[in-house]
């Protein structure tokens, strides 16, 4: 006669931890407890905890938003774009690296390649950007902006992967950002930052474009952290 295995400590951990989701009544969308108190509830190590989390996240019965907690998944919770996903697991500092590692590449390719018509798209979305009457048309501004560099440099591999970059973008947390005025001021570092690519682009100055995207990126990283 065959004997029965036995769940290792993994699996009891999930089992655990899936039956106290269901015995404590957490409907789709409610927050779980802070991870130190499931600890105590539970009586498991952080790891194992952890673990379990872990698998219950790839069944889709748990996801996780960085700086949030973790929240029981439903159809209207859990996130169905997989950048959406993404942007809610990583920091608006990783966001920024990930910006300045890409970006001045497109630059540069725009610098070869840019059409009549991109430098023109470019130039208005600057003019936009300089007379927004709030911070939230500026954004959209200087959205459009960056995307027409992106379409500049005339390579749809670049474009895919700036607009699925631009997507995790839009889905990160920026709760640490305050705004202390309506809307940019005049001397605001940006606009001069915006030109300064624009004539490198339209100069066809690959590598002058390159690195003015890069400061560019390094400032707007100062500004948010700090620090480029």
């Amino acid at each position: 006669m065959l004997s029965q295995s036995k769940p290792n400590g993994g699996e009891q951990a999930v089992g655990q931890l899936r039956e106290f989701i269901a015995e404590g009544g957490f409907e789709p969308g409610v927050r779980l407890p802070p991870e130190r108190e499931l600890c105590e509830t539970l009586g498991m190590t952080r790891n194992t905890l952890r673990r379990a989390l872990d698998a219950l996240e790839r069944e889709g019965a748990l996801w996780r938003h960085v700086g949030k907690g973790t929240f029981v998944s439903s159809a209207e919770a859990a996130p169905a774009d997989p950048m959406v996903e993404l942007g809610r697991q990583i920091t608006p500092f990783r966001m920024m690296r990930a910006r300045l590692a890409i970006e001045p590449a497109i630059a540069r390719e725009a610098a070869v390649n840019a059409s009549g018509k991109a430098l023109m798209t470019m130039q208005l979305a600057m003019e936009r950007a300089h007379s927004a009457p709030d911070w939230a048309e500026y954004e959209r501004q200087d959205d459009l902006f960056h995307r027409a560099i992106a379409e500049a440099s005339d390579n749809l591999l670049l474009l895919t992967l700036f607009d699925q970059l631009n997507g995790v973008r839009r889905a990160v947390a920026w709760g640490n950002v305050v705004r202390e005025s309506q809307r940019p001021s005049p001397d605001h570092s940006s606009f001069a930052e915006h030109e300064a690519i624009a004539m490198e682009i339209a100069s066809r100055r690959p590598e002058g474009a390159y690195e003015a995207m890069r400061n560019h990126l390094k400032s707007v990283s100062e500004r948010l952290f700090g620090e480029a």
